[in-house]
Protein backbone atom coordinates (compact mmCIF):
# COMPACT_ATOMS: atom_id res chain seq x y z
CA UNK A 1 0.00 0.00 0.00
CA UNK A 2 1.41 3.64 -0.60
CA UNK A 3 1.74 6.24 1.61
CA UNK A 4 -1.29 7.80 0.79
CA UNK A 5 -3.65 4.47 1.16
CA UNK A 6 -5.59 5.75 3.82
CA UNK A 7 -6.10 9.14 2.26
CA UNK A 8 -7.25 7.48 -0.71
CA UNK A 9 -10.12 5.54 1.01
CA UNK A 10 -11.11 8.94 2.62
CA UNK A 11 -11.19 10.69 -1.17
CA UNK A 12 -13.24 8.16 -2.10
CA UNK A 13 -16.02 9.24 0.49
CA UNK A 14 -16.69 12.72 -0.46
CA UNK A 15 -19.60 12.34 -2.63
CA UNK A 16 -21.55 14.68 -3.81
CA UNK A 17 -23.81 14.81 -0.42
CA UNK A 18 -21.01 15.39 1.63
CA UNK A 19 -19.57 18.04 -0.91
CA UNK A 20 -22.77 19.97 -1.21
CA UNK A 21 -22.94 19.48 2.78
CA UNK A 22 -19.66 21.84 3.48
CA UNK A 23 -20.36 24.10 0.90
CA UNK A 24 -23.60 24.72 2.53
CA UNK A 25 -22.14 24.62 6.48
CA UNK A 26 -20.16 27.46 5.02
CA UNK A 27 -23.44 29.47 3.81
CA UNK A 28 -23.52 29.05 0.40
CA UNK A 29 -26.87 27.52 -0.97
CA UNK A 30 -26.25 25.33 -3.83
CA UNK A 31 -28.18 23.89 -6.85
CA UNK A 32 -27.28 20.39 -6.52
CA UNK A 33 -24.70 20.86 -9.87
CA UNK A 34 -20.70 20.24 -9.54
CA UNK A 35 -18.46 19.34 -12.21
CA UNK A 36 -15.10 17.74 -11.33
CA UNK A 37 -12.36 19.56 -12.12
CA UNK A 38 -8.87 18.34 -13.63
CA UNK A 39 -6.58 17.51 -10.75
CA UNK A 40 -4.70 14.86 -9.57
CA UNK A 41 -3.19 15.71 -6.26
CA UNK A 42 -5.97 16.62 -4.49
CA UNK A 43 -10.06 16.81 -5.48
CA UNK A 44 -11.43 20.12 -6.85
CA UNK A 45 -14.65 20.31 -7.83
CA UNK A 46 -16.83 23.56 -9.36
CA UNK A 47 -19.93 24.15 -7.60
CA UNK A 48 -23.42 26.05 -8.65
CA UNK A 49 -24.96 28.28 -6.39
CA UNK A 50 -28.32 29.34 -5.87
CA UNK A 51 -28.21 32.88 -5.77
CA UNK A 52 -32.06 33.34 -5.46
CA UNK A 53 -33.10 36.68 -6.84
CA UNK A 54 -32.21 36.43 -10.60
CA UNK A 55 -33.21 40.21 -11.18
CA UNK A 56 -29.41 41.19 -9.70
CA UNK A 57 -26.51 41.96 -12.29
CA UNK A 58 -24.51 39.12 -11.36
CA UNK A 59 -21.74 38.20 -13.45
CA UNK A 60 -21.52 34.36 -14.90
CA UNK A 61 -18.95 33.57 -12.50
CA UNK A 62 -21.15 34.62 -9.16
CA UNK A 63 -23.02 31.41 -10.17
CA UNK A 64 -20.23 29.34 -9.26
CA UNK A 65 -17.43 27.94 -6.40
CA UNK A 66 -14.59 26.43 -6.72
CA UNK A 67 -13.60 23.82 -3.37
CA UNK A 68 -10.49 22.21 -3.09
CA UNK A 69 -9.80 19.30 -1.10
CA UNK A 70 -6.51 18.76 -0.02
CA UNK A 71 -5.27 15.02 -0.24
CA UNK A 72 -4.80 14.09 3.60
CA UNK A 73 -1.29 13.43 5.02
CA UNK A 74 -0.26 15.18 2.52
CA UNK A 75 0.28 19.03 3.88
CA UNK A 76 -0.46 19.64 7.98
CA UNK A 77 -3.11 22.29 8.61
CA UNK A 78 0.13 24.44 8.97
CA UNK A 79 1.88 24.03 5.81
CA UNK A 80 -1.19 24.31 3.95
CA UNK A 81 -2.02 27.67 6.22
CA UNK A 82 1.58 28.52 4.74
CA UNK A 83 0.13 28.34 1.73
CA UNK A 84 -2.89 30.55 2.21
CA UNK A 85 -0.32 33.40 4.11
CA UNK A 86 1.49 32.93 0.97
CA UNK A 87 -1.39 34.03 -1.60
CA UNK A 88 -2.39 36.41 0.94
CA UNK A 89 0.76 38.23 0.88
CA UNK A 90 0.93 38.62 -2.99
CA UNK A 91 -3.33 39.90 -3.11
CA UNK A 92 -1.99 43.02 -0.37
CA UNK A 93 0.29 43.54 -3.16
CA UNK A 94 -1.44 44.07 -5.31
CA UNK A 95 -0.04 40.80 -7.44
CA UNK A 96 -2.78 38.88 -9.39
CA UNK A 97 -3.60 35.80 -7.54
CA UNK A 98 -6.89 34.08 -6.02
CA UNK A 99 -7.32 34.20 -2.56
CA UNK A 100 -9.35 31.75 -0.55
CA UNK A 101 -12.96 32.78 0.75
CA UNK A 102 -12.87 33.28 4.76
CA UNK A 103 -15.34 30.51 5.92
CA UNK A 104 -18.14 30.19 8.86
CA UNK A 105 -15.03 28.90 11.47
CA UNK A 106 -13.19 32.78 10.55
CA UNK A 107 -10.66 31.04 8.69
CA UNK A 108 -9.72 30.02 4.80
CA UNK A 109 -9.03 26.50 5.94
CA UNK A 110 -12.34 23.87 6.65
CA UNK A 111 -11.76 19.93 7.73
CA UNK A 112 -14.69 17.53 6.59
CA UNK A 113 -16.78 16.59 9.90
CA UNK A 114 -15.35 12.92 10.87
CA UNK A 115 -12.43 13.32 8.79
CA UNK A 116 -8.83 14.12 7.94
CA UNK A 117 -9.67 16.50 4.82
CA UNK A 118 -8.48 19.95 5.06
CA UNK A 119 -10.71 22.14 1.98
CA UNK A 120 -11.25 25.63 1.15
CA UNK A 121 -13.30 27.72 -1.24
CA UNK A 122 -12.07 29.86 -3.90
CA UNK A 123 -14.01 32.45 -6.58
CA UNK A 124 -14.94 30.61 -10.02
CA UNK A 125 -12.30 33.39 -11.95
CA UNK A 126 -11.90 33.05 -16.01
CA UNK A 127 -9.04 32.55 -17.68
CA UNK A 128 -7.14 30.85 -20.44
CA UNK A 129 -3.82 28.85 -20.91
CA UNK A 130 -1.20 30.04 -23.31
CA UNK A 131 0.68 27.51 -24.91
CA UNK A 132 3.38 29.48 -26.48
CA UNK A 133 4.42 33.52 -25.06
CA UNK A 134 4.95 36.30 -27.02
CA UNK A 135 7.85 38.68 -26.09
CA UNK A 136 5.36 40.80 -24.72
CA UNK A 137 3.96 38.98 -22.10
CA UNK A 138 7.50 37.10 -21.61
CA UNK A 139 8.49 40.39 -20.63
CA UNK A 140 5.54 41.07 -18.44
CA UNK A 141 5.68 37.52 -16.87
CA UNK A 142 9.29 38.62 -16.22
CA UNK A 143 8.23 41.87 -14.11
CA UNK A 144 5.45 40.23 -12.42
CA UNK A 145 7.78 37.38 -11.06
CA UNK A 146 10.38 39.97 -9.68
CA UNK A 147 7.51 41.75 -7.81
CA UNK A 148 6.28 38.10 -6.50
CA UNK A 149 9.85 37.58 -5.35
CA UNK A 150 10.23 41.34 -3.22
CA UNK A 151 7.11 40.42 -1.93
CA UNK A 152 7.67 36.66 -0.88
CA UNK A 153 11.16 37.35 0.43
CA UNK A 154 9.08 39.77 3.24
CA UNK A 155 7.88 36.85 5.11
CA UNK A 156 9.16 33.04 6.28
CA UNK A 157 7.65 30.02 5.99
CA UNK A 158 8.02 27.96 8.66
CA UNK A 159 6.49 24.70 7.68
CA UNK A 160 6.97 24.33 4.33
CA UNK A 161 9.42 21.97 2.54
CA UNK A 162 13.03 23.64 1.94
CA UNK A 163 13.65 22.66 -1.77
CA UNK A 164 17.34 21.07 -1.78
CA UNK A 165 19.43 18.09 -2.43
CA UNK A 166 17.90 16.35 0.75
CA UNK A 167 14.50 16.94 0.60
CA UNK A 168 14.12 16.57 -3.37
CA UNK A 169 16.89 13.97 -3.95
CA UNK A 170 18.55 12.01 -1.11
CA UNK A 171 15.15 11.15 0.96
CA UNK A 172 13.25 10.01 -2.22
CA UNK A 173 15.83 8.19 -3.28
CA UNK A 174 15.75 6.20 0.39
CA UNK A 175 11.55 6.25 -0.06
CA UNK A 176 11.62 4.30 -3.85
CA UNK A 177 14.81 2.26 -2.31
CA UNK A 178 13.34 0.98 0.54
CA UNK A 179 10.24 0.39 -1.21
CA UNK A 180 11.84 -1.80 -4.04
CA UNK A 181 9.81 -0.17 -6.59
CA UNK A 182 13.09 -0.05 -8.89
CA UNK A 183 14.03 -3.20 -10.74
CA UNK A 184 16.96 -4.97 -8.98
CA UNK A 185 19.18 -4.52 -12.04
CA UNK A 186 18.50 -0.96 -12.50
CA UNK A 187 18.81 -0.10 -8.45
CA UNK A 188 22.73 0.53 -8.68
CA UNK A 189 22.79 2.64 -11.58
CA UNK A 190 19.95 4.89 -10.25
CA UNK A 191 21.66 5.30 -7.04
CA UNK A 192 24.83 6.16 -8.11
CA UNK A 193 23.39 8.67 -10.58
CA UNK A 194 21.27 10.36 -7.61
CA UNK A 195 24.12 10.73 -4.99
CA UNK A 196 26.40 11.98 -7.67
CA UNK A 197 24.12 14.72 -8.40
CA UNK A 198 22.91 15.68 -5.27
CA UNK A 199 27.34 15.67 -4.03
CA UNK A 200 27.90 18.09 -6.13
CA UNK A 201 25.20 20.50 -6.29
CA UNK A 202 24.35 20.16 -2.71
CA UNK A 203 27.05 23.56 -2.04
CA UNK A 204 25.57 25.18 -4.88
CA UNK A 205 22.41 24.74 -3.24
CA UNK A 206 23.78 26.10 0.67
CA UNK A 207 25.30 29.35 -1.21
CA UNK A 208 22.19 30.87 -2.37
CA UNK A 209 19.36 32.11 -0.99
CA UNK A 210 15.59 30.78 -0.75
CA UNK A 211 12.68 32.10 0.13
CA UNK A 212 8.88 31.80 -0.88
CA UNK A 213 8.61 30.26 -4.18
CA UNK A 214 5.51 29.27 -6.08
CA UNK A 215 7.68 25.92 -7.11
CA UNK A 216 5.60 24.71 -9.61
CA UNK A 217 5.05 27.81 -12.00
CA UNK A 218 4.84 26.59 -15.68
CA UNK A 219 2.72 28.07 -17.96
CA UNK A 220 -0.47 25.84 -17.08
CA UNK A 221 -0.33 27.34 -13.70
CA UNK A 222 -0.83 30.79 -15.33
CA UNK A 223 -3.86 31.80 -16.75
CA UNK A 224 -4.68 34.79 -19.29
CA UNK A 225 -7.03 37.19 -19.15
CA UNK A 226 -7.16 40.60 -21.67
CA UNK A 227 -5.93 42.01 -18.47
CA UNK A 228 -2.87 39.87 -18.61
CA UNK A 229 -2.04 36.86 -16.50
CA UNK A 230 -2.79 35.78 -12.67
CA UNK A 231 -1.15 32.46 -11.34
CA UNK A 232 -2.86 29.60 -10.02
CA UNK A 233 -2.12 26.29 -7.58
CA UNK A 234 0.00 27.43 -5.08
CA UNK A 235 -0.18 23.40 -3.57
CA UNK A 236 3.63 23.04 -4.30
CA UNK A 237 4.60 25.89 -2.76
CA UNK A 238 8.14 25.70 -1.63
CA UNK A 239 11.17 27.42 0.41
CA UNK A 240 13.70 27.48 -2.39
CA UNK A 241 15.84 29.69 -4.91
CA UNK A 242 14.04 31.77 -7.07
CA UNK A 243 15.62 30.36 -10.34
CA UNK A 244 12.76 27.81 -9.66
CA UNK A 245 10.19 29.75 -10.60
CA UNK A 246 11.53 30.49 -14.01
CA UNK A 247 13.63 28.09 -15.64
CA UNK A 248 9.76 25.69 -15.54
CA UNK A 249 8.44 28.33 -17.85
CA UNK A 250 10.85 27.47 -20.69
CA UNK A 251 12.76 24.46 -19.99
CA UNK A 252 14.02 23.32 -22.42
CA UNK A 253 17.56 23.64 -23.52
CA UNK A 254 16.97 24.75 -27.30
CA UNK A 255 17.82 28.28 -28.36
CA UNK A 256 13.85 29.25 -28.36
CA UNK A 257 13.97 28.57 -24.63
CA UNK A 258 17.13 29.93 -24.06
CA UNK A 259 15.95 33.17 -26.04
CA UNK A 260 12.75 33.34 -23.74
CA UNK A 261 14.21 32.85 -20.57
CA UNK A 262 17.12 35.65 -21.29
CA UNK A 263 14.29 37.99 -22.43
CA UNK A 264 12.18 37.35 -18.94
CA UNK A 265 15.32 37.58 -16.96
CA UNK A 266 16.08 40.98 -18.43
CA UNK A 267 12.69 42.17 -17.34
CA UNK A 268 12.94 40.62 -14.59
CA UNK A 269 16.26 42.51 -13.16
CA UNK A 270 14.63 45.73 -14.83
CA UNK A 271 12.67 45.34 -11.27
CA UNK A 272 14.47 43.12 -8.47
CA UNK A 273 18.33 41.97 -8.59
CA UNK A 274 18.92 38.76 -9.76
CA UNK A 275 21.99 36.24 -8.63
CA UNK A 276 23.06 35.36 -11.93
CA UNK A 277 25.55 32.38 -10.07
CA UNK A 278 22.25 30.45 -9.48
CA UNK A 279 21.82 29.61 -13.11
CA UNK A 280 23.98 27.02 -12.58
CA UNK A 281 20.84 25.37 -10.37
CA UNK A 282 18.93 24.86 -13.06
CA UNK A 283 20.34 21.34 -14.40
CA UNK A 284 20.32 20.08 -10.72
CA UNK A 285 16.62 21.15 -10.43
CA UNK A 286 15.62 19.19 -13.68
CA UNK A 287 17.24 15.98 -12.16
CA UNK A 288 15.50 16.72 -8.93
CA UNK A 289 12.42 17.04 -10.23
CA UNK A 290 12.70 13.78 -12.26
CA UNK A 291 13.63 12.12 -8.65
CA UNK A 292 10.63 13.76 -7.27
CA UNK A 293 8.42 12.86 -9.81
CA UNK A 294 8.74 9.17 -9.58
CA UNK A 295 8.50 9.26 -5.51
CA UNK A 296 5.33 11.32 -5.97
CA UNK A 297 3.60 8.19 -8.39
CA UNK A 298 4.76 6.01 -6.20
CA UNK A 299 3.62 7.32 -2.82
CA UNK A 300 -0.10 7.70 -5.14
CA UNK A 301 -0.13 4.48 -6.57
CA UNK A 302 -3.10 2.78 -5.06
CA UNK A 303 -5.19 5.45 -6.14
CA UNK A 304 -6.58 4.21 -9.43
CA UNK A 305 -6.41 7.60 -10.98
CA UNK A 306 -2.73 7.51 -11.18
CA UNK A 307 -2.95 4.23 -12.50
CA UNK A 308 -4.49 5.02 -15.55
CA UNK A 309 -2.57 8.36 -15.75
CA UNK A 310 0.95 6.33 -15.36
CA UNK A 311 -0.22 2.60 -16.64
CA UNK A 312 3.82 1.78 -17.35
CA UNK A 313 5.34 3.20 -14.05
CA UNK A 314 6.31 -0.73 -13.10
CA UNK A 315 7.66 -1.56 -15.92
CA UNK A 316 11.41 -2.25 -16.21
CA UNK A 317 10.94 0.56 -19.87
CA UNK A 318 9.84 3.46 -17.37
CA UNK A 319 13.02 2.79 -14.77
CA UNK A 320 14.98 2.45 -17.77
CA UNK A 321 14.26 6.08 -19.23
CA UNK A 322 14.68 7.31 -15.54
CA UNK A 323 18.14 5.82 -15.01
CA UNK A 324 19.25 7.18 -18.68
CA UNK A 325 17.60 10.68 -17.87
CA UNK A 326 19.50 10.67 -14.68
CA UNK A 327 22.72 9.87 -15.88
CA UNK A 328 22.63 12.00 -18.59
CA UNK A 329 21.75 15.29 -15.73
CA UNK A 330 24.63 13.91 -14.38
CA UNK A 331 27.08 14.12 -17.31
CA UNK A 332 26.22 17.71 -17.56
CA UNK A 333 26.31 18.83 -14.03
CA UNK A 334 30.02 17.13 -13.43
CA UNK A 335 31.07 19.31 -16.33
Amino acid sequence: MSAWGKGNKLFLELTPDRILSELERNGFQCTGRLLQLNSMENRVYQVELDLGDQTKNFSKYDFFRVVKFYRPGRWTKDQIEDEHQFIRDLKESDLPVVSPLLLENGETIGKVKGSDIYYCIYPRVGGRIVDELSDEQVQMVGRYLARFHICSEKRKSNHRIKLDTLSYGLSHLKFLLDSKTIPFDLESRYKCAVEAICKKSESWFEGSSSQRIHGDCHLGNILWTDQGPFWVDFDDMLVGPPIQDLWLLFPGRDEYSKQKINLMLNSYKSIRNFDESTLKLIEPLRALRYIHFSAWIKKRYDDASFQRAFPDFNSWTYWQNQVNDLEYQNSIIQN
